[in-house]
């Protein structure tokens, strides 16, 4: 079947299938924040009518891909949905390829260690090994942050091509603490310092009380598709001990570029 043949059908464009289309962009109202939500608040987050709100989640949880809380009859992300991300999983090489050297790196500096990705303007967490310590910088897998006042996420840009970088520092970047920048000609100019040292640093910039360190992963081409990182409170991770930790990280991240078929 050509293109052509493909996107018509007897000289007509196939229809959207808007049921499947809801369905999808109701999973996606579920967040680390809001892991379970009622019929009245997905009905006004997705402009919907309640009555189209059940039909969905009737049908989503008869698949398994939403369950229903019975003590409050809110509805939370199913383990269907859990079972094709661990697929997912399975090809995200850089996952398999990084575990040995996460443990490495948290062993080193007994801070909370990541590894994440660029989601469009956001990192998301593929991994994250917490902190032994009592204190520590807590995160979720799957869980995604704005990418310009993290330090992965600055990692990840300072490497990334001119229209990614345009894209994460357009429009409205709202602040998370009193710490982050937002001017994007001063994101810029961190950015340029990135990508001469190799490595980036969040000063409360992302969450009040935690400094955050990271550098970036490369592919086998040479381009940064992921980056690893550590995390901890200010009063632990001084300036000092990132300086000191510093090392670790950039060895961490060329490690695991290396076992990814990079070659410096």
């Amino acid at each position: 079947m050509t293109k052509s043949s493909r996107a018509k059908v007897e000289g007509k464009s196939l229809p959207r299938l808007s049921s499947v289309g809801s369905a999808l962009r109701l999973l996606k109202v579920f967040s680390a924040d809001e892991p379970e939500l009622g019929i009245t608040t997905l009905a006004q987050r997705m402009g919907l009518a309640k009555s189209t709100i059940h039909r969905l989640t009737s049908t989503l949880v008869s698949e398994g891909f939403l369950e229903q809380n019975l003590s409050n009859d809110r509805y939370r992300l199913g383990l269907s949905l859990f079972g094709l991300g661990t697929l997912v999983r399975r090809r995200m090489d850089v996952s398999t390829e990084a575990l040995e050297h996460l443990h490495k790196l948290r062993d080193q500096t007994c801070e909370t260690v990541h590894l994440a990705v660029l989601a469009k303007t956001d990192i998301m967490y593929l991994f994250n090994l917490e902190t032994l310590q009592a204190i520590g910088m807590r995160s979720y897998i799957g869980a995604r942050k704005p990418a310009f006042c993290t330090s992965e996420g600055r990692a990840m840009l300072a490497f990334s091509p001119p229209e990614v970088v345009a894209q994460a520092l357009k429009g409205e970047l709202l602040a998370r603490t009193s710490k982050t920048v937002t001017s994007p000609k001063a994101l810029s100019a961190l950015l340029n310092g990135v990508m001469k040292s190799g490595y980036a640093m969040d000063d409360e910039e992302s969450d009040a009380g935690m400094r955050g360190l990271a550098a970036p992963i490369r592919d086998a081409t040479g381009a940064v598709i992921a980056a690893v990182g550590i995390a901890g409170p200010m009063q632990r991770l001084s300036k000092k001990n990132a300086r000191n930790f510093t090392p670790w990280v950039l060895q961490a991240a060329q490690a695991i570029s290396v076992r990814l078929g990079y070659r410096p």
